[in-house]
């Protein structure tokens, strides 16, 4: 909720202002926030993406993985219900729904996939028992700006499906 709320949040009601670097920024320092928020509850899991990440490795049941991936998309839903609420009320459009231009699906395809998989990779990396204790939000939350940085331009960066599922639907 959190994450599309303040993400998707920053690009609808201030993209204008603050830019790709602004948005990015708003994405990762999401991500931090929560990661020391919600860390020690849920392991921050808000990101299916990352949750099948953690399942496929072995640190998580089928079972969990389920639950945690239906409510992380629920979680979106009600942070693009709330940002659809503000933005309509503003006379603002959208709520931060992916997009790609026309005839551009594969680089699309493409951003997205290899920009999951890095990410997955630092979360997975930086949570496994051998990194620096307590350093793990910071890297994953610096490194979903760096993706945004990167990836903003090609498909408005998700690599999360939550965050593409539940703006969609209001769009």
């Amino acid at each position: 909720m959190v994450l599309v709320l303040m993400g998707c949040g920053s690009a609808v009601i201030a993209g204008a202002e603050i830019g790709f670097l602004g948005i990015a920024f708003a994405f990762g320092l999401s991500v931090v926030a929560m990661a020391y928020a919600i860390g020690g509850i849920s392991g921050c899991h808000i990101n299916p993406a990352i949750t099948l990440g953690v399942f496929l490795t072995g640190r998580m049941s089928g079972k969990d993985a389920g639950m945690y991936m239906l409510f992380q998309v629920i979680g979106a839903f009600i942070g693009s219900a709330i940002l659809y609420v503000i933005s309509s009320g503003m006379g603002l459009e959208g709520t931060g729904a992916n997009m790609y231009g026309e005839g551009n699906m594969v680089p699309a395809f493409v951003a997205e996939l290899v920009f999951t998989f890095i990410f997955i990779l630092v979360v997975l990396g930086s949570t496994s028992a051998n990194a620096p204790a307590g350093f793990a939000g910071l890297a994953i939350g610096l490194s979903l700006v760096l993706i945004h940085i990167v990836c903003i331009p090609v498909t408005g960066t998700s690599v999360n499906p939550a965050r593409s599922i539940a703006p969609a639907i209001f769009e």
